[in-house]
């Protein structure tokens, strides 16, 4: 023990850094009259989960002891049957998508490592690593290409000392589909100095122009580690299952830190979520999404249409988030915090993406419900407007 505590004193003291995208949502979410920051459809309700496949009975008979800690053995199946080539044993079974990241990272990773960061993102894996002492560079998604993937800037950053490349594929907060082309490009560049990539691909399944899933990065270069869940594309979020699929002999020692955090999910989380990822099930779960995502999008963009002179975006590809641009003279942290307290509505600001001047809004929504919050903003902008 000494040994370690001496160690351990070589590292320099890191200042926390919180998470600030999820601490606005945590304080506000459930205060405000209008979430509008959430970046999954409409969550779906216990009855429409389990539809004719499981009863209340069958429920209230389930032993409330600990599943597998790496996850039940059927679940584990039916995760690894989305991705080409996986097995069960290259599955673990976490705490949501973040669980997966946050554990995986740390797996991976040693304080002083290098990592390229795609930008703008979910910024939980850039506070990781700002936490953890690892450097962090980042590499961007171009808005005026269509938050198009700057090749260049990747090949720039990512170095002979790049341990991991970090990506979010369908892109949380623009709703980007990566390329064919991109992937490679990415592919390559990790391929080149030895890199994991992390791919957190929670949105795949949510597309909203087509009906094809999203491409995982699984399978296309050895050293993948790919992460997901059930909160966005099946509207699952109060379930807290996600996982990632890696290498069998990486998924054991990423189970290792597992057993640090959380230790397991819940049997009845287990329970209900081999149900959602049931071949019956799972497609009807994503269509009600995907329903939601179309539906919603069809009333935002009427509304981002009477604001032109305020907003211009780049429509999203995929997921209940639009990232639209404002001209207004604000950051978006203030934007944010007047519709909090003077219109009691909760949308993302984007400088918690790492992008200002921007705000991530929510449209997966019941529509009446949506109409009223975007009648709040309306309602801020005209204020902004003729003050």
């Amino acid at each position: 023990m000494r040994s370690i505590l001496a160690r351990g004193k070589a590292f320099d003291r890191v200042r926390f850094e919180p998470f600030q995208l999820e601490r606005v949502m945590s304080q506000w979410e459930h205060v405000v009259e209008y979430n509008l920051s959430e970046s999954g459809a409409h969550p779906a309700t216990l009855a429409e989960l389990l539809g004719e496949e499981l009863t209340i009975d069958d429920l209230l008979t389930t032993g409330l002891n600990y599943p597998q800690v790496e996850g039940t053995p059927q679940l584990r199946e039916r995760i690894a049957a989305l991705y080409r080539g996986a097995r069960p044993d290259n599955v673990l079974v976490t705490v949501g998508c973040a669980e997966a990241n946050f554990i995986t990272a740390r797996t991976v990773l040693e304080p002083g490592d290098e990592m390229a960061v795609m930008v703008p993102n979910y910024m939980q894996i850039w506070g990781i690593g700002h936490n953890c002492g690892y450097r962090v560079k980042a590499f961007r998604l171009q808005e005026e290409r269509d938050w198009a993937l700057d090749v260049q800037g990747l090949r720039d950053v990512v170095r002979p000392a790049t341990r991991l490349i970090a990506v979010c594929n369908p892109n949380n907060p623009t709703g980007k589909i990566l390329t064919e082309a991109e992937m490679d490009s990415i592919v390559d560049a990790a391929d080149r100095v030895g890199a994991w990539i992390l791919a957190d691909e929670v949105y795949s399944g949510a597309e909203r122009l087509n009906d094809c899933p999203t491409p995982s990065f699984w399978g296309r270069y050895e050293r993948v580690l790919a992460t997901n869940s059930l909160s966005k594309a099946y509207g699952l979020p109060g379930l807290r299952i996600g996982w990632v699929v890696a290498p069998a002999g990486t998924r054991d020692d990423i189970w290792r830190r597992h057993e640090y955090t959380t230790i397991s999910t819940t049997m009845l989380s287990n329970k209900l979520a081999a149900v959602a990822l049931s071949p019956r099930v799972r497609p009807r779960l994503i269509q009600r999404v995907r329903d939601y995502i179309r539906q919603g999008f069809s009333v935002f963009e009427g509304w981002l249409a009477r604001h032109a002179s305020t907003f211009s975006m780049v429509p999203p590809q995929a997921a209940a988030i639009a990232f639209p641009r404002y001209h207004l003279d604000a950051s978006s942290v203030e934007l944010v915090e007047r519709l909090i307290h003077e219109k009691s509505v909760l949308v993302a600001p984007g400088a918690y993406f790492g992008v200002d001047h921007h705000v991530r809004i929510s449209f997966g929504l019941p529509p009446d419900f949506l109409r009223a919050g975007l009648d709040r903003i309306h309602e801020m902008i005209v204020e902004l407007r003729d003050a």
